[in-house]
Parts: structure tokens; C-alpha cells; sequence
């Protein structure tokens, strides 16, 4: 049985990173590459480079500039586009994303991409997946200034495309994402058990969960 109620549904929402595309691409460039090339770079050690990252993620955390790469730019003194095309080889669909794309269209709703990446990261992905044609729109949290876990995001979603929240999915890897849109609404919400095929499925998640879009397809 479905985790999607699909005779419910007219649009829906869908996460990029650990969602339709395997985040293990993200988790490597910015805990593994990025870390050791601010290491270099600075003339520090890795340790101490790691430190310095992971403290600067947790006060940004839940802040458009925690998914800025303008921002990191600035705060690395590194080439944050060069770093993610060097590991382009690693973006991937999640399993049976794209059928699940396919049979979407053809369903006739409304698919939607909604993303706290960056512009620049996602012309990237796009360039590796063809992932924007495939969908009815696309929008990055940068082209509201406000973080999807925001609610100036959704107020601004809903103004730049009118839809009704009542008959709406949303699918994304994030608790606080969600947790955001049932506030603006949403009706359903549905999360993955394994954003990154690297790392084992995730316990105790507070929202219904799927693994691969099979188990989801649209009727």
C-alpha cells in the first residue's frame, strides 16, 4: 500500500538531495573534500579543519546561508563550484526516481522541485541528471532568500505558484522541512528512510517513510 494517498492529490513537492538524488554526493564533498582542501589550503591540519567546518554548520544550521555557496566561497576562501564538479561523477537518482518522474507526468499532476540548493549546485546536478525537464518547475529556497525550514518560504512558494496545500504532497529527507509545510498546510508528507546509499537507513522518523519509488509509484 501506498504511503501516498494519490486520489488526494493534485500537486507535488519534491526534495532534491537525499530525495530524488543520492546524498551520499553532498555528504562526501562537504565532510570528506571540502575539509581536506580548506585543510590544504589554510596550512592547517585535517582535524582542525573539520572542527572549524562542523562548528560554522551547526550556527548556520537552518539559515539560507548554511546552503549558500556564495557564502562558503567567502567563509573557505575555496572555489565551491570547481570542488562540486570534480565530484560530479558521484550524482546519482535514488532508486527508480526517474520512472517515478516519468509516471508522474503522465499521471498528469503537477511536480515541482523544491530545493534549499543553491542555484549553482543545481545547474550542476541538473547538467548530470536532465532532472529540471523532467519536472513541471523548479524552485531553490535562494530565489525566496528564505530556507525551505522557513515560513517565509512557503508564503512565498504559494505566491509564486498558487496551489492548493490541501491537495498537496510533499516528499523531502528533512524533519524540520516538513515539519515547516505542515504548518503552511501541506496534507501529506512523506520523508526517506535512506537519503545516502552509503549510510545505513535512518530509525525513528516522525513522518511516513519509503525507500525506493517503487514502493510510491502514482496511480
Amino acid at each position: 500500500m501506498s504511503a501516498i494517498k494519490w486520489n488526494d492529490i493534485d500537486t507535488v513537492l519534491l526534495d532534491m538531495d537525499g530525495t530524488l538524488l543520492d546524498l551520499n554526493y553532498d555528504n562526501v564533498l562537504w565532510n570528506e573534500r571540502l575539509p581536506e582542501r580548506y585543510a590544504t589550503h589554510h596550512g592547517v591540519t585535517a582535524h582542525a579543519a573539520r572542527e572549524t567546518l562542523e562548528r560554522h554548520f551547526v550556527e548556520t544550521r537552518h539559515t539560507i546561508e548554511h546552503y549558500c555557496l556564495d557564502y562558503w566561497a567567502r567563509f573557505t576562501r575555496l572555489d565551491m563550484l570547481s570542488l562540486h564538479r570534480e565530484l560530479a561523477h558521484l550524482i546519482r537518482y535514488r532508486p527508480h526516481a526517474e520512472v517515478f518522474l516519468d509516471r508522474l507526468k503522465a499521471s498528469g499532476r503537477h511536480a515541482v522541485l523544491v530545493t534549499n540548493a543553491h542555484r549553482g549546485s543545481l545547474s550542476i546536478k541538473d547538467a548530470c541528471t536532465g532532472l529540471i525537464a523532467r519536472l513541471d518547475h523548479a524552485f531553490s529556497s535562494h530565489d525566496f532568500r528564505a530556507p525551505k525550514e522557513s515560513t517565509e518560504f512557503w508564503v512565498r512558494l504559494n505566491d509564486a505558484l498558487p496551489f492548493d496545500p490541501s491537495r498537496t504532497v510533499l516528499i523531502d529527507d528533512n524533519a524540520a522541512v516538513l515539519s515547516a509545510a505542515e504548518r503552511h498546510g501541506v496534507a501529506q508528507l512523506v520523508t526517506v528512510t535512506q537519503p545516502d546509499s552509503g549510510r545505513p537507513p535512518r530509525g525513528e522518523l516522525a513522518h511516513v517513510a519509503f525507500n525506493g519509488f517503487d514502493e510510491i509509484m502514482p496511480t
